[in-house]
């Protein structure tokens, strides 16, 4: 039996880092949320091994854009201040109006569309274009399902695709 008391304190440390992560990312955020003069609740959570930061409320729709494109511009601008206040890369994520909770349901059914097509016809099947995040939701449905997947081509075309054993 192993003394799991020994992985306690760089467990302690490591939620640590990602709580004081998202703290910075939701002062920034929260700063750019007063300058563009708009109302929104924000939440910070500690997911696995990384930072979440969700706003809510008023009428965001604008910071998500077409498709996400604003939302995963404003991630990246969150991770830098994250990167400027501590040197290190951040993983984390950000999500508006569940913005990303809708969308990872969908592309749920989309990867069960897609494994279930793969099944039946023993053929590979190739999905339309997707951002990091799609892709990375696609992949782990993927893999529960006992199935293998690839993304192939170059963004903004970097696509997944379900190999067929």
């Amino acid at each position: 039996m192993e003394d799991s008391s020994v992985d306690e304190p760089s467990r302690s440390k490591r939620i640590e880092r990602l709580e004081n992560e998202g703290d910075i990312a939701a002062d920034f955020l929260e700063e750019l949320l007063d300058i563009a003069d708009l109302d929104g609740d924000l939440d910070m959570d500690v997911e696995g091994n990384r930072a979440s930061v969700s706003i809510v409320g008023g009428d965001l729709g604008m910071l998500v854009g077409r498709d996400g494109e604003v939302l995963e511009a404003l991630q990246e601008l969150a991770r830098l201040a994250v990167y400027r206040e501590t040197g290190e890369r951040s993983r984390l994520m950000l999500d508006i109006e569940n913005f990303r909770a809708k969308r990872r349901e969908e592309l749920q059914l989309i990867a069960k569309d897609a494994i279930a097509r793969v099944r039946d016809n023993g053929e590979s099947v190739r999905l339309d274009p997707m951002s990091p995040f799609e892709r990375k939701v696609v992949h782990d449905a993927v893999a529960a399902a006992g199935l293998t997947s690839e993304s192939e081509g170059v963004e903004p075309e970097r696509r997944v695709v379900i190999v067929a054993d």
